[in-house]
């Protein structure tokens, strides 16, 4: 692959492009699924091509090619040099310049999920489903996926680097109804569940068959659960929770690309300004995020984005300062350029962005809460295309009196202004209960990609914020 990814960038500047890079991949992915005791559906898929990326005039041009092959190297080079001139650049435009880098990236696995035969991921479904089992439980289902990548990145700056990627991840889902009332519980994480770069062993370690029980019970519970009350409270969200409000509220905002509008189209535009950086108030000073392409079993951990820039932390909040930005070479902040597959156009894209942890437990997070809830499993959410005013909905909630949990409650829903909810944080729980949330249904772009992306998040207790639905 390393060979065409050169061939490629000296078709594409022998026809007239000052820059070019070439990425190569081949991509094999796999999932299982079983609904109430039955294979819902099976899927094993392979994937490989080379995408061109060029600057003819100051126009971008790219395009792909599903053949490895000397011919389809050339054919995408030269209908990437010709897709920029069409869209005719206006001079020059310029890329912050990175190293040279040259190397390989491998993640760490014990053991290859492609060594486990289909039939036993199913079967480790299906038990999993049985754990799920009562009579209020109409819905019961387990999934499991493991993707694998090659990948080859060649520029005409003299990058040349070989990396490597392995993902594992499932979940569990347990729908109660009774009485005209639905309600759902999931486990580790609802839309899809959980998933690392990592092995198998990832998997076994999610240990469905030992929490389908409590899933299950949980899920009737709420059928005879109240329904949330209405106020404004203090909420304490749970780790699972809040990297989805990260990554709404924070994450998004605070990708360039869509600061300066070219996302306005589809995805949505931001709150945030250029010359934000260094003054704007996100947060409280408790609030300390970072963008960690590096992090360990992260979605978004690698060796090189797809511009070729090496991975390394960035510090994107600080004590509740923003203070970077997700960026690319082309605004300034590179370092998290990634396209979905050889297919597509590398994006503005997170990579694995952390809430660093504070101090103490869960417990001590309730114990300081007079009256509020506890929320736990995203349900729903809304926000709006400048990720400014957003609701989320949780599947579970429990009241908070005088520093204790009390009844559990159903439909429990939070509202807020990104930057007055942010600094509303107090607290955030110490590393002990500091988890990362590995997400592979992260939407952007026309056409659109799915990025996978992660989040580190302990649970956070919030202020004064408006709950449940107000009449």
């Amino acid at each position: 692959m390393r060979d065409l990814c050169g061939l490629a960038v000296d078709a594409a500047l022998g026809a007239g492009a000052p820059y070019a890079d070439a990425r190569a991949v081949f991509r094999r992915s796999q999932s299982v699924s079983t609904k109430n005791g039955r294979v819902e559906a099976v899927s094993d898929v392979e994937s490989e091509g080379i995408g061109v990326r060029v600057l003819v005039d100051g126009a971008w041009g790219f395009a792909g090619d599903s053949r490895l092959t000397e011919a389809g190297a050339r054919d995408a080079a030269l209908r990437a040099c010709a897709f920029a001139r069409a869209a005719g650049g206006r001079g020059t435009r310029e890329l912050a310049p990175v190293e040279r880098q040259r190397g390989t990236y491998r993640p760490s696995v014990e053991i290859d999920p492609f060594s486990v035969s289909l039939a036993d991921k199913v079967d480790l479904c299906l038990r999993a489903e049985k754990g799920l089992s009562r009579p209020e439980v109409k819905v019961a289902e387990a999934f499991v996926r493991a993707q694998s990548e090659h990948k080859v990145l060649v520029t005409s700056e003299g990058t040349d680097v070989e990396q490597e990627f392995v993902e594992c991840g499932g979940g569990i889902d347990a729908m109660a109804v009774g009485d005209g009332i639905t309600q759902i519980r999931s486990y580790p994480s609802a839309h899809g569940g959980l998933s690392a770069q990592a092995g198998w062993e990832y998997v076994l370690g999610l240990n469905f068959e030992r929490e389908a029980p409590r899933v299950a019970e949980q899920a009737a519970a709420l059928l005879r659960a109240p329904e949330c009350p209405a106020g404004v409270l203090d909420v304490v969200i749970d780790a699972e929770q809040l990297e989805l409000q990260m990554h709404e509220s924070v994450g998004h905002p605070t990708e360039l690309d869509r600061v300066l509008g070219s996302e306005a189209s589809y995805a949505g535009t931001s709150f945030l300004h250029p010359d934000d950086i260094g003054s704007l108030r996100y947060g409280s000073e408790h609030m300390n995020v970072t963008a960690d392409p590096t992090t360990p079993g992260g979605l978004g951990t690698f060796g090189f984005d797809d511009e070729g820039v090496a991975a390394a932390p960035r510090p994107i909040v600080r004590e509740g300062v923003l203070v970077g930005w997700l960026g690319s070479r082309e605004v300034g902040f590179p370092g998290s350029m990634r396209a979905d597959n050889w297919s597509r156009m590398p994006l503005v894209r997170m990579t694995n962005l952390h809430l660093e942890p504070g101090e103490g437990t869960l417990d001590d997070l309730i114990a300081g809460v007079d009256r509020g809830l506890y929320v736990e499993t995203n349900k729903s959410w809304s926000i709006d295309d400048k990720r400014l005013n957003f609701q989320f909905g949780t599947q579970i909630a429990w009241e908070i009196a005088d520093g204790k949990l009390g009844r559990m409650v159903r439909d429990a829903t939070y509202t807020g202004i990104t930057p007055q909810f942010w600094g509303s944080l107090d607290a955030v729980a110490g590393p002990d209960a500091w988890r990362l949330h590995g997400l592979t249904n992260c939407g952007k772009g026309q056409p659109g990609q799915h990025a996978h992306v992660s989040h580190g998040t302990a649970p956070a207790r919030f202020r004064n914020a408006q709950v449940g639905f107000r009449s």
